[in-house]
């Protein structure tokens, strides 16, 4: 590591903490050269796996497209955003803890639908109509069905 003032090598650690969060390591550093002081955080890089999408194309994950699926689905329902944060916080432990580079974007759409389903039924039923590409009126009845059963359990 350089010296961000007079860019030279030598730094000195004065103190090691953990961050007010606990997310990160806060060093306090002393320049050997120039003598002056600066903060570091160290914290854990995480990467989310690319997103194969179904024209067998790779794209970065984006949070923000998570993001506008699910307001999409659930514009003008009665749900908090904080159970959107908690929703997509849910979607992305999965993402990363899958282990993969890749993910296909069905498997996404799937674990939307699952958000979707415990957060609310109306909701569930726009996202499931679209994702699935609902054909007729059997269809939907089916997906009400199913939203129906998981609700009681």
């Amino acid at each position: 590591m350089k010296c961000p003032f007079c860019q030279h090598d030598e730094i000195h650690v004065l103190d090691t903490r953990v961050s007010e969060e606990g997310d990160a390591i806060k060093r306090r550093r002393r320049c050997g050269k120039c003598d002056k002081r600066f903060t570091t955080f160290e914290r854990i890089e995480l990467s989310m796996p690319f997103v194969v999408k179904k024209n067998r194309s790779r794209v970065e994950y984006t949070q923000t497209k998570l993001r506008d699926s699910l307001a999409l689905a659930l514009r003008k329902r009665p749900v908090a955003a904080a159970s959107v944060d908690l929703a997509v916080q849910s979607i992305e432990e999965k993402l990363l803890t899958s282990g993969k580079r890749e993910v296909d974007s069905n498997y996404i759409g799937e674990l939307v639908m699952q958000e979707l389903k415990r957060l609310d039924t109306v909701a569930y039923i726009r996202f499931a109509s679209v994702y699935k590409n609902f054909e007729d009126l059997a269809e939907f009845q089916d997906a009400i069905e199913e939203a129906g059963h998981k609700r009681k359990d």
